[in-house]
């Protein structure tokens, strides 16, 4: 019964609520960043062999949807990566860096417009929309690198005073 007010306690308790939840988040990382290499991993090696077949096979088509397949297979993998940097980045510093998932959206719909199957029935509106996102996903990119630039530069005059 002790151990049971104990719990009840911590969880009505904020701080002790927090310290909880900041634990589990961090577990929780931690069990993602595992699973996302272990992905990593598996994904590194089919696409190592997708490449090793598309360059010994004769009939491969290198030039035409051959390569964008192993495009598009190269790009997710980096975007995973990123996802895992993203991760690591929070387990470091306990905090969530917009530019860098910016840049990865930013990979994402590279990959997406490489990828896109040129026999959509009406592919206006789909060009349109992935422009636009890239457009205000990379206008969000700058701004948010030159406030970090700033930021950097204002605490660098700070330092010198």
């Amino acid at each position: 019964m002790t151990a049971m007010r104990r719990l009840v306690s911590s969880i009505v308790n904020d701080d002790h609520f927090l310290e909880l939840l900041g634990r589990f988040e961090r577990v929780l990382a931690r069990v993602l960043a595992v699973a996302l290499g272990v992905v990593i991993v598996v994904a590194t090696a089919h696409l190592l062999t997708h490449m090793a077949q598309a360059v010994y096979r004769t009939d491969a088509n290198l030039m035409g949807g051959g390569l964008v397949s192993l495009l598009g297979e190269l790009l997710t993998l980096l975007i995973a990566i990123e996802v895992l940097e993203n991760i690591t980045a929070y387990l470091r510093h306990h905090i969530i860096q917009l530019e860098l998932v910016l840049a990865t959206a930013l990979t994402a719909l590279a990959r997406k417009v490489i990828v896109l199957k040129p026999d959509i029935e009406d592919p206006a509106p789909m060009i349109v929309a992935l422009g636009a996102a890239i457009v205000f996903l990379s206008a969000g990119y700058w701004m948010v690198r030159k406030a970090h630039q700033q930021t950097t530069r204002t605490r660098g005059h700070s330092d010198d005073h």
